[in-house]
């Protein structure tokens, strides 16, 4: 993906490239370095374009990805379900990786989307500064919206790097968020046939 298909779409008061590059400058002389050593010089450039990247789901809408659907499925019925979706976020209260593994099924009326639409969505959601719960919700809502499917199930596993690497220091400890919309909630057996997929 190129620089420029990631660069977020210029918002009314939204700093330039240069304010942003300059805000970096003031964080490195401030954590005790020199922004101006040789080690350091292209820092800020390189901390925007990783920005532009980490938070490029701010320009995506994701319901215009699931717009494109099939109905050629001799009648499938049945879940649609993409297990062990890796994605990396960060924590919209530290700024900071959350990475983990999403699983998304849902269970189609008489359509069906492309199954890489699906990941993208993961994707969309979480190239944004995020708590993991709002996003669980906002993949389930998205797919059920663009979809109306008979129900979707979302479930996320995910470190989160703003209690593993700074705070009460406790790596190793995962979080798991799930979102149930229609069938998946209202139907235990396929609640159990989702849950014991994944």
């Amino acid at each position: 993906m190129s620089d420029k298909a990631l660069r977020p779409k210029i918002v009314p008061g939204r700093p330039s490239q240069e304010e942003a590059e300059e805000a970096v400058r003031t964080l490195l002389r401030w954590a005790g370095d020199n922004p101006e050593r040789e080690g350091l010089i292209d820092t800020p450039n390189r901390v925007v374009r990783s920005y532009a990247e980490f938070y490029s789901g701010y320009t995506t809408d994701a319901e215009e990805e699931l717009r494109r659907t099939f109905e050629e499925t001799e009648g499938y019925d049945e879940m649609v379900m993409l297990r062990g979706i890796s994605f990396e976020s960060h924590c919209e209260h530290h700024m900071v990786p959350i990475i983990g593994t999403a699983h998304v099924a849902y269970l189609p009326r008489t359509r069906v989307v492309g199954i890489s639409k699906l990941a993208r969505v993961v994707d969309i959601f979480a190239k944004r500064l995020q708590t993991q719960e709002t996003m669980t919700v906002q993949i389930a809502q998205t797919i059920d919206r663009a979809l109306q499917p008979r129900g979707v199930a979302v479930v996320i596993d995910a470190e989160h790097q703003c209690m593993t690497t700074r705070g009460i220091h406790k790596p190793g400890v995962s979080t798991v968020t799930s979102q149930l919309l229609g069938a998946f909630r209202e139907n235990p057996e396929a609640r159990r046939e989702f849950l014991a997929m994944i």
